[in-house]
C-alpha cells in the first residue's frame, strides 16, 4: 500500500495539472480542493519542489505550479520520491537493493519469482502512468 503521504502528493499535484497553463495554486486552495492537512501539505510541496516537480511564485498571484509539463511526471517517480522503493522485496528493488536475509539462493526462490512478476507489472503501470493520463482518463475498478 502506498502511504497517505504518498496519495496526498499525487493528489496536490493532480490538482496542480487541472489549472491552466500559467496560473499557480495557493496551498490553502490546495488543501480546502483536496481536503489535505495545509500543514502536511506544506511539507510535501516543499519535498516535491526539492525534487524539481513543482515551484512556488511569491506575491499576490503567488502559490505553486507545476514545473515539468503533466506529460513528464509518472506516478513512478512520485511515489519513489515519497515513499521509496515501490517493489514488495528488497531483492526486487531499483532503487535499494538489498539480497534477503533468509534467502539462500534469489534464482530458485518461489516467493522471489512470483512476486517479480507482480512488480515489473506494477512498474509497467506506474512508470508508464502520468499526471496527464491521470486527469484524462476516467477510474475503472475492477
Amino acid at each position: 500500500m502506498i502511504s497517505q503521504k504518498a496519495k496526498y502528493a499525487l493528489r496536490a499535484l493532480v490538482a496542480l495539472t487541472r489549472v491552466r497553463e500559467g496560473e499557480s495554486v495557493m496551498i490553502s486552495e490546495i488543501s480546502r480542493g483536496q481536503a489535505i492537512p495545509k500543514k502536511f501539505l506544506e511539507q510535501i510541496l516543499l519535498e516535491l519542489k526539492r525534487a524539481g516537480i513543482v515551484m512556488s511564485r511569491r506575491g499576490r498571484l503567488g502559490g505553486y505550479v507545476l514545473l515539468r509539463a503533466p506529460e513528464e511526471v509518472t506516478f513512478g517517480e512520485v511515489l519513489r520520491l515519497i515513499d521509496g522503493p515501490i517493489a514488495p522485496l528488497p531483492c526486487l528493488s531499483k532503487i535499494a537493493y538489498r539480497r534477503c536475509a533468509d534467502c539462500a539462493d534469489e534464482a530458485t526462490c518461489e516467493i522471489r519469482h512470483v512476486f517479480s512478476r507482480v512488480t515489473v507489472a506494477t512498474r509497467a503501470v506506474l512508470d508508464s502512468t502520468t499526471l496527464a493520463d491521470a486527469v484524462k482518463v476516467p477510474v475503472v475498478l475492477d
